[in-house]
């Protein structure tokens, strides 16, 4: 890992992107240090955005959660893997039409972009995260696919954190897609650098001067490092300092957990 101190390198870091689970909250609780890393860059006006892979929820979903945890941000300082696949079919094929098994943070995404949610001809069916798989639906996604709907995933992760234990997320339901139809889908949030860009380009930000934090090596730290920012590891969430020893990249720094990251 680079040498120097934090202190030192940090000067030219002007904006950050920082993922969410395992960094600023784990659950429902908010992790030590997170409310006064934030209160310092919104202090100095230092740009940032929340990023998260969970296509579950709206901004002001995710707003009204960190309220009640004790940290106030703008529903615009939080950027999902929903609003990222929503900005890539705009970009793609705008006003399309779209059949989706996803929550409100997801479909909610689309309707702002103009898109039709419908089980008539879909162009594409799209995958997020939700707690009520419907054996119905995913016979529909599967045959949609098989007559040419083009196939769609907010995010790869094939598991996340859930009351009592872990949940499976969007990864595994796309396995289950790919496994019934052959169809490859295409994910949009990390570590595919394409959402990082679009977190830079909300912030009207180069990637020289900004800095990436999270907790996965395999999703945040990978996409940061592709992307060309600098990276801060934070062992508070799923990667220990061991672990980060068996990958082929290295973060910029390693440190403990947010507290521990200066601003």
């Amino acid at each position: 890992m680079r040498k120097g101190t934090m202190e030192d390198a940090m000067e030219g870091i002007k904006n950050y992107l920082t993922d969410m689970d395992g960094v600023l909250v784990q659950g429902k609780t908010l992790l030590p240090g997170a409310a006064a890393f934030v209160q310092r860059l919104q202090a100095q006006k230092i740009p940032f955005l929340i990023l998260t892979n969970n296509s579950q929820y709206t901004p002001r979903d995710l707003q009204v959660r960190f309220h009640y945890m004790g940290l106030d941000v703008s529903p615009e300082a939080i950027f999902t893997s929903a609003l990222a696949t929503a900005q890539f079919l705009h970009s793609q094929r705008p006003d399309g039409r779209a059949f989706v098994i996803g929550e409100s943070g997801l479909t909610t995404a689309l309707h702002d972009i103009g898109y039709v949610l419908t089980d008539q001809e879909p162009e594409y069916v799209i995958l997020g995260e939700t707690t009520t798989y419907s054996f119905q639906r995913l016979t529909h996604a599967i045959r949609f696919v098989n007559a040419g709907a083009r196939l769609i995933a907010t995010n790869p992760d094939v598991v996340g954190p859930g009351e009592g234990g872990i949940v499976p997320a969007t990864g595994a339901l796309a396995a289950l897609m790919s496994a019934a139809t052959g169809a490859k889908p295409y994910f949009i949030g990390k570590p595919n650098p394409l959402m990082m860009h679009m977190a830079l380009r909300t912030l009207d930000a180069h990637s020289e001067d900004s800095v990436m934090i999270g907790d996965r090596m395999d999703t945040d730290i990978i996409a940061g490092i592709e992307s060309g920012l600098r990276t801060i590891l934070v062992l508070s969430g799923v990667t220990s300092r061991e672990q980060v020893e068996h990958f082929p990249y290295r973060p910029t720094w390693v440190r403990e957990s947010i507290a521990n990251v200066e601003a």
